[in-house]
């Protein structure tokens, strides 16, 4: 968690400053990015909501994403990860939101991915999607690096956002 505190608190400073919130659908980070978010002093300004979308069901349930729209997108691919982040922004009303998925270990998840595969996305007036294979079967290991990928790409779209 210690090095995704820094990530986050330099995204709630940006969001803060710019009025804006943010939604978080987490699948193999298991909710240290929302934890990330939340571990911000005055985080209540821009933190609206966060889900972990572990499964289908969730994914439905939570997000409200219907089958048909599961079906779509390959599991674990940067489209799975737009779809949770587009879902949450969408649901929760807010400016930005972030999406995630992967295989976190110790071995591979049932689509074929191996440990360290990892997808990501973020919904917002600049959208970014990244794919990382870390190729390592450390679970919290990938957890953790794949929670400080996501909270790095939300803050090179803040800086990269204009201004309202």
């Amino acid at each position: 968690m210690e090095t995704l505190l820094p990530i986050a608190a330099r995204a709630g400073a940006l969001l803060k400053a710019r009025g804006e919130t943010i939604a978080v659908a987490e699948s193999s980070t298991g909710g240290l990015v929302s934890a990330a978010l939340l571990a911000v002093p005055g985080a209540s300004a821009y933190f609206k909501g966060g889900s972990v979308v572990y499964t289908r069901a969730a994914r439905e349930t939570l997000l409200g994403i219907p089958t048909s729209a599961l079906r779509a997108a390959a599991p674990a691919s940067e489209e799975m990860a737009a779809l949770l982040a587009d879902a949450a922004r969408q649901r929760l009303g807010t400016t930005w939101a972030l999406g995630e998925a992967g295989a976190a270990g110790p071995t591979g998840n049932s689509y074929g991915h191996a440990a360290g595969h990892g997808v990501f996305a973020v919904a917002g007036p600049v959208g970014r999607r990244r794919t990382i294979e870390t190729a390592s079967p450390d679970r919290i290991g990938n957890m953790r690096v794949f929670g400080e990928t996501l909270l790095q790409m939300l803050v090179e779209s803040l800086e990269a956002a204009p201004q309202k």
